[in-house]
């Protein structure tokens, strides 16, 4: 059992304030884990929605929750999205004082009628896998390879590791797409998701992967749209503004867990890992990753140019222009990309974040920044 304090925190402080809360991540990262430790703390009644006798039960959702105290826990909610209207009602209901948790695997944009329904009365944690500081920096190497999906983090060897990733993404698939009312073929979507994972860290190009699935643009969007909506993929949205230089339009994207993207390379360990071809890629999205996770992804972008110069990560801080680099080498050069993006950008701080022990001055303003000290400055931020 691994403790995680910062999501328990802010649960705890999202029902203090508001009626609910909605705690949503990728299946498996550990929701219904975090959910019970919360329940267990008082007066609580606990739904799962996969279960057949829990959805049994909620054929008459008003008799169930009508006029309930403490907490009720409502898990993977997105398989009866009508339950959504039901808890606007009782949540407005003074008769009902219950605080109510909803879980799910699907972002609201991909489940029709949680904003609208819950707009106002909800406020959303998001969780995902095992992070850095939760699993210790001595195991920052396991959790890069394997991914932070517990089950994945936690398994006896690298084979049962890479087996649970495999399987994973077989049952998400075949059960969990087409349970959200989604009917493409498994075996497209795997193919699609697979040339995701070749474009890791990549511009988003609809055009050429449309010709290599044999489908519109449209339609791959549309695939992207779902991978994204279900926590496995990250569509990192381009910044632009009105400078002289051409910039670049198109989103990058990512796959979100490092384990799952290694799966889907053919990657079992870490010397074949070290020796592939996305090894930046694949570190540059653990981090982001990682700093995405504490500062938030609403004011999260990636800015590059025509001309060749680029920033893998800007964030929006506190009024502040925060850059990030990644770089996977023992000792980052300083280039003439980075101080474009700091000048043009005008960035208040551009960190170079690689895999070493020592952060340095690298000039004015850029900083190589350890990424052991990374999680410890953005905790400061």
């Amino acid at each position: 059992m691994i403790d995680r304090p910062r999501p328990l925190a802010e649960l705890r402080r999202g029902l203090d304030r508001a009626p609910v809360v909605a705690l949503l991540g990728p299946r498996q990262c550990g929701k219904t884990t975090l959910a019970r430790m919360i329940a267990a703390g008082g007066e609580s009644l606990y739904l799962d929605l996969e279960r057949p006798a829990d959805r049994q039960r909620l054929e008459s959702p008003m008799q169930v929750l009508e006029g309930r105290s403490g907490l009720v826990v409502l898990d993977e909610i997105q398989r009866l999205p009508e339950l959504f209207e039901i808890v606007r009602v009782l949540a407005d209901d003074p008769k009902t004082p219950a605080r109510f948790l909803i879980l799910g695997s699907a972002s609201p944009d991909l489940v029709h009628g949680v904003s609208e329904s819950l707009a106002g009365r909800v406020t959303f944690v998001d969780l995902g896998g095992f992070g850095a500081d939760e699993v210790g920096l001595d195991a920052v190497s396991e959790l890069w390879l394997r991914g932070g999906f517990p089950r994945s983090f936690l398994a006896a060897d690298a084979d049962a590791s890479l087996d649970w990733r495999q399987d994973f993404t077989r049952t998400f698939l075949e059960r969990d797409i087409p349970a959200l009312g989604l009917s493409i073929p498994a075996e497209t979507l795997r193919r699609f998701w697979m040339m995701l994972a070749h474009l890791h860290a990549e511009l988003w190009n609809a055009s050429t992967i449309g010709r290599s699935l044999g489908v519109s643009d449209k339609t791959t969007r549309r695939y992207l749209d779902i991978l994204v909506g279900a926590y496995m993929v990250r569509a990192l949205p381009p910044w632009f503004e009105n400078l002289k230089k051409r910039q670049v339009k198109s989103p990058k994207v990512f796959l979100r867990d490092s384990g799952l993207l290694h799966s889907l390379l053919g990657i079992a360990d870490r010397d074949q890992l070290l020796g592939h071809p996305k090894l930046g890629g694949s570190w540059e999205g653990f981090v982001i990753e990682h700093i995405v996770d504490r500062l938030g992804s609403k004011d999260a972008y990636f800015w590059a140019t025509h001309q060749g110069a680029e920033l893998d990560l800007l964030v929006f801080r506190r009024g502040r222009r925060l850059g990030f680099e990644v770089k996977f080498s023992d000792a980052p050069r300083l280039t003439k990309s980075m101080r474009v993006a700091h000048d043009d950008l005008g960035l208040d701080t551009l960190w170079v974040v690689y895999p070493g022990d020592v952060s340095w001055p690298m000039a004015e303003g850029i900083e190589a920044v350890a990424f052991a000290d990374l999680l410890t400055r953005l905790n400061e931020l």
